[in-house]
Parts: structure tokens; C-alpha cells; sequence
């Protein structure tokens, strides 16, 4: 019988050994992952206050770089189309693709191309974190609105909504306007 329980001693630490194994085992990779992450996520801090400070100051830059028409399959862009938005300005020189219902005047450009000094700007908080931007230019007589959603980590997503041709959106992404102009 004491044999026995010396037998039933053995087995149970057998069990418990690499148990306690595996514990501190995880326990050591958790420390040193604890150690060795801070960096990752300031820098990513750092970059989302960055676009943040620029939305709130409306100096930023959308890049499109795919387009989706209403009537059509997505379009990858290979040249460089953009929305600059600044405190004074609107910049625009985006593609269109779609059906327009009335012929433009000038027939040099068929895209999205315009400046805006007039225009209201209203910023607020997305569903899942970021920012939903409306723009209505005051002085642009094609373009209604543009809506862009933006998110923390700058990939964006614009709509535009014109009186004479059919809505277009744009993906792409967001960077500081000082930071995209410097180069």
C-alpha cells in the first residue's frame, strides 16, 4: 500500500512539473514582449496626434488612389490625383469617371477640377474612431459636397456629389499637408 501512494506522489509530480514549466515559461514571454512593445505603439500614437492636429487645422492632403464609379468597377489610379485642403483653400484635381448629364464648357478636363476659397467645413467623430468631414463649396457651381471618412490610421475614403453628373467615391490616404508638400 505505501508503495502505492509513493507511485500515485511520483505521477503527480510528473503531471505538475511541466505545468509549472509552461506557466513560467509564459510568464518570461510576457515580461519581455511587456519590455520590448512601448516603441510601436508611440510611434503610432505620434502619427495618429499628427493627423489628428491636421485635421482639426484643415492642413492635410487626401491621395486617391483608387476610384470607384457609380456605374462601373473600381479604377486603380497610377498618376497622382489629389484633394488638398487647407484654412483658405480647396484644391481639387481628382479624375472623373461616370455619366455626365450635361457636356462640359471646357474640353480639357473631364475630371474633378477645381479651387474653392468659399466653403463650409464640418468635422465629427466616425462610428469606429477617425473623423467624417463634409465640405460644401460655395464657389464651385458643379460640386455639391464632398464627404470624407477618414480614419485613425489616415486610410480615407471620399464621395462627391455633383449637380450634373453622377456621384463618384475615391479610397486613399491622408497625410499632413506640410509633410506631403516638402517633397
Amino acid at each position: 500500500m505505501g508503495h502505492l501512494k509513493i507511485q500515485a506522489r511520483r505521477s503527480a509530480v510528473l503531471l505538475i512539473l511541466p505545468v509549472l514549466f509552461c506557466l513560467s515559461f509564459a510568464q518570461a514571454q510576457t515580461t519581455s514582449s511587456a519590455q520590448t512593445e512601448p516603441s510601436v505603439p508611440d510611434k503610432k500614437t505620434s502619427r495618429q496626434i499628427l493627423l489628428k492636429n491636421s485635421v482639426d487645422s484643415q492642413e492635410y492632403i487626401f491621395r486617391a488612389q483608387t476610384a470607384l464609379p457609380m456605374g462601373g468597377g473600381s479604377r486603380q489610379l497610377t498618376s497622382d490625383y489629389d484633394l488638398k485642403i487647407s484654412k483658405g483653400s480647396i484644391v481639387s484635381y481628382l479624375p472623373y469617371y461616370g455619366r455626365a448629364y450635361t457636356a462640359p464648357m471646357d474640353l480639357k478636363g473631364g475630371g474633378i477640377e477645381f479651387t474653392s476659397k468659399d466653403f463650409s467645413y464640418t468635422v465629427a467623430p466616425g462610428k469606429k474612431g477617425g473623423w467624417e468631414i463634409q465640405v460644401k463649396p460655395g464657389d464651385v457651381r458643379d460640386v455639391q459636397q464632398l464627404s470624407l471618412r477618414i480614419s485613425e490610421n489616415g486610410y480615407a475614403s471620399l464621395s462627391v456629389i455633383s449637380t450634373s453628373r453622377q456621384p463618384i467615391s475615391f479610397n486613399g490616404i491622408v497625410t499632413p499637408l506640410k509633410k506631403a508638400s516638402s517633397k
